[in-house]
């Protein structure tokens, strides 16, 4: 999933300025910083925006990295079908990834 094409079209936002929001937010900067000091870079986007931008961008991210995982697993345990992986590919809320990893899920021993 290409998340800054994703976060452009939810956000009504040009490529240009999510692009450089998310370089700058991951070379350390802090919002209220790229808000103020980078207007420039990012088309005057406002703290608000900024934030609103990052958590979801935050969340994307957490989706794919758990996305990877589930069908890690699910590949080692030698249950993905072509049905599976479509249905987890086009998950897009954790609660469907969920809801979907929830059957494949090691039980745990005590």
């Amino acid at each position: 999933m290409d998340i800054i094409k994703k976060l452009t079209e939810e956000f009504s936002l040009k490529a240009f300025q999510v692009e450089n929001a998310v370089k700058l937010y991951d070379d350390g900067n802090t919002i209220p910083f790229i808000a103020r000091y980078r207007k420039e870079a990012t088309g005057s986007l406002d703290d608000q925006v900024l934030r609103e931008l990052i958590d979801r961008l935050t969340y994307l991210r957490n989706l794919d990295e758990t996305r990877e995982k589930i069908i890690a697993v699910i590949t080692e345990a030698e249950k993905m079908t072509d049905e599976l992986l479509a249905a987890i590919n086009s998950a897009a809320t954790m609660t469907e990834l969920e809801d979907l990893y929830r059957p494949y899920k090691p039980k745990r021993k005590t």
